[in-house]
């Protein structure tokens, strides 16, 4: 379970949150847009933390566009068969790097995402079906002790 913390502890520390980009605007969406979401972008205003806008799928070299990936037995395919495990496992260890240099804690990621998604991702059919599952980077961030939200299971309420 995650814990948030006081407002005091957050000035005291610096606290600084990743935040998938393509939330907070930032067109690195498989599809060339971005997944703006203007709750998220409340939630962090009230934290006071900074933010550390990351997009996995781009530092692991893919590039945007690009076309949809999900996870199937455990391999990163794209709907046109391609392997791209390699590319989410070297995002997903560049986003840890990232969040080891700047202290994070927590990170706010986009769901069902086959890097970013915490609780559930897509299948792997590409029927837009969800199973229980994590992304590539958040397995990673949890194994590593960093508190992962979704943009729709931030918690309740933040502490002003």
């Amino acid at each position: 379970m995650c814990r948030d913390m006081g407002r005091e502890q957050r000035e005291e520390r610096g606290e600084t949150i990743l935040v998938s980009a393509c939330l907070l605007g930032e067109k690195c969406k498989y599809s060339g847009e971005s997944n703006y979401c203007q709750s998220v972008v409340d939630y962090l205003k009230i934290t006071g933390a900074e933010i550390i806008p990351v997009c996995p799928e781009v530092l692991g070299g893919l590039r945007t566009p690009r076309t949809p990936a999900e996870i199937r037995d455990e391999r990163v395919v794209t709907k046109d068969g391609r392997d791209v495990t390699e590319e989410y496992v070297r995002g997903a260890e560049e986003t840890l790097q990232i969040a080891r240099e700047k202290n994070c804690r927590r990170a706010v990621l986009k769901e069902r995402s086959p890097s970013c998604g915490s609780g559930f991702i897509y299948d792997g059919t590409f029927s837009k079906k969800l199973i229980p599952g994590d992304g590539i980077t958040v397995r990673l961030l949890k194994k590593a002790g960093i508190c992962v939200y979704g943009e729709n299971s931030l918690p309740k309420k933040a502490e002003p």
